[in-house]
């Protein structure tokens, strides 16, 4: 195996066109392989994508917790932790990136070659992450978004409140998500486990460096209203929201009709805010074109599906 191999670990449980818009992006990328753990085991993704070239398709049941951790971990971020270590230990590639599978990664060039360049006690790569937002004009692309923000440096809280008002002081330097992005992971390393957006050295945080200047994370996590409405109340008693404490107060506290002013302030991408972003230096634009990318490694698969689950009958 090449030096500079690379694979990428997820942990997910998504529909299945986002499943497939994830692994298509990341084949032509060039990963040598892909691990998919499906948190539910019966996830009809899993079935349409088992025996695909250099993808492996984990089905995370009882047993396959049994073996790994005992037991099923409590929360997701357990699980994750778990699934990209064991990858880690267990792989020939030398290096494994951890991403989900609402973030996909931009290069600025091969990833192998970047990858090439690092000095052998680089333990791991950061990304660094641009928050897609909200443009309801847009034609469905599975992840629909082609508008990025970029996280403000530290300080400017200003700004963030000349973006987006009072409520600018409840994001994280002016983003809904993470703002300290992914890892590549160097695999092999005695001690080192992989974490949700870092690593660990005997219990020990592994020194990450700065972001890559050739690596971009655009990230989903809220590129359309209804999903992440559907999705509010998980994050904010178990997931990411939980660790933003005024935030979540205050999203807990709002009728729908607040929450919704909320998301429209923050995320929706309003001609002013674009044009504020633009001038100030934190936005980009990028089509992923991924309804494309999946026709293009799996012809029919997506629109075979589609149609079975509705019951048309594609010959009537």
């Amino acid at each position: 195996m090449a030096a500079e191999g690379w694979g990428v670990a997820v942990t997910l449980k998504a529909p299945v066109a986002q499943v497939l818009a994830f692994v298509a992006w990341y084949l032509e990328l060039g990963a040598a392989r892909l691990w998919l753990h499906f948190d539910d085991p019966e996830d009809p993704a899993a079935t349409l994508l088992e025996g695909q070239d250099r993808v492996q398709v984990i089905r995370c049941h009882e047993g396959y917790w049994a073996k790994v951790a005992g037991r099923r971990p409590e929360t997701h971020q357990q699980r994750q932790v778990r699934n990209v270590t064991r990858v880690l230990r267990r792989t020939g590639l030398p290096w494994v990136a951890h991403f989900d599978v609402d973030e996909f990664l931009l290069p600025a060039r091969p990833v192998s070659g970047i990858l090439s360049e690092l000095a052998p006690d680089r333990l791991i790569l950061r990304a660094e992450p641009w928050e897609a937002l909200c443009d309801p004009r847009l034609p469905d692309d599975i992840f629909t978004g082609r508008i990025f923000r970029q996280a403000l440096p530290p300080g400017r809280e200003a700004l963030a409140h000349a973006l987006y008002g009072d409520l600018g002081a409840l994001l994280e330097r002016g983003m809904l998500s993470h703002t300290v992005g992914k890892c590549f992971f160097r695999s092999g390393i005695p001690g080192m486990t992989g974490r949700i957006h870092g690593a660990r050295m005997n219990g020990e945080p592994v020194p990450g460096g700065p972001f890559h200047p050739d690596l971009a994370l655009l990230h989903f996590h809220a590129q359309d209203r209804e999903g992440w409405l559907s999705r509010l109340p998980y994050r904010l008693a178990k997931g990411a929201y939980q660790y933003r404490p005024a935030m979540q107060a205050y999203l807990l506290q709002q009728p729908p009709e607040g929450v919704a002013d909320f998301y429209d302030c923050v995320q929706r991408a309003r001609p002013a805010l674009v044009a504020a972003l633009e001038v100030e230096g934190f936005m980009r634009t990028e089509d992923l074109a991924l309804r494309q990318r999946v026709e293009r490694h799996f012809p029919g698969l997506l629109r075979g599906f589609e149609t079975e689950q509705s019951g048309v009958n594609p010959s009537a």
